[in-house]
């Protein structure tokens, strides 16, 4: 009998797109994937006007059927006990693209994926942040160029309101983890603007 894909499903703190977060899980899941929620601290504890950290919590849970990673501690086992097969961060914000493209290791999701690139398995990161095409530019094209990190699809959300944001389309997570999963990137990389 074959052993599920183990996957670690980190999300950070762009909390307007949690929903599509759960929505992915909810869709590998239903694929047969083993999934394990991780939250950086901050999307852990928060509550917002998208959701109580509680009920986010209690959701994420329930998806998954698995205790949730939310301290550096317990993310900290996951390289050494080769936890999982691949590591999604999603939604993953323009501050933890810093942190990954500079080696800073100070939440559970930049040591979840700190630990898990000890093994040498895949990385995917769908952006969220406001300051993908200024800010942030510089961390992403850091990111591209580094072994073991895959991109999903991603478009501007709001080129005339928010001309340098980027959102990843949550709804190719699964054929980014497939191709990820055999060493490449899925093309394309860049989907064409929503309106607004």
């Amino acid at each position: 009998m074959t052993q599920p894909i183990r996957v670690g499903f980190a999300l950070t703190g762009s909390f307007c797109t949690f929903a599509r977060a759960l929505t992915a899980i909810n869709d590998l899941v239903a694929r047969g994937f083993d999934v394990t929620s991780i939250l950086s601290e901050n999307a852990g504890a928060f509550d917002t006007r998208f959701g109580t950290a509680k009920e986010w919590r209690t959701r994420l849970t329930e998806a998954t059927g698995k205790p949730i990673i939310d301290s550096i501690v317990t993310a900290e086992p996951i390289g050494p006990k080769a936890m999982f097969d691949a590591l999604i961060v999603a939604p993953c914000t323009g501050n933890t693209l810093a942190k990954l493209a500079h080696g800073v290791t100070d939440t559970p999701v930049t040591m979840a994926v700190k630990s898990h690139l000890r093994g040498a398995r895949p990385v995917l990161l769908a952006v969220s942040t406001n300051d993908a095409l200024s800010g942030s530019a510089a961390n992403i094209g850091t990111l591209l160029n580094r072994k073991h990190f895959y991109f999903v699809p991603l478009r501007q959300d709001a080129p005339t309101a928010k001309p340098c944001s980027l959102v990843a389309d949550m709804v190719q997570i699964p054929a980014t983890l497939e191709a990820a999963l055999h060493g490449y990137q899925l093309q394309p990389l860049l989907l064409a603007p929503n309106e607004g």
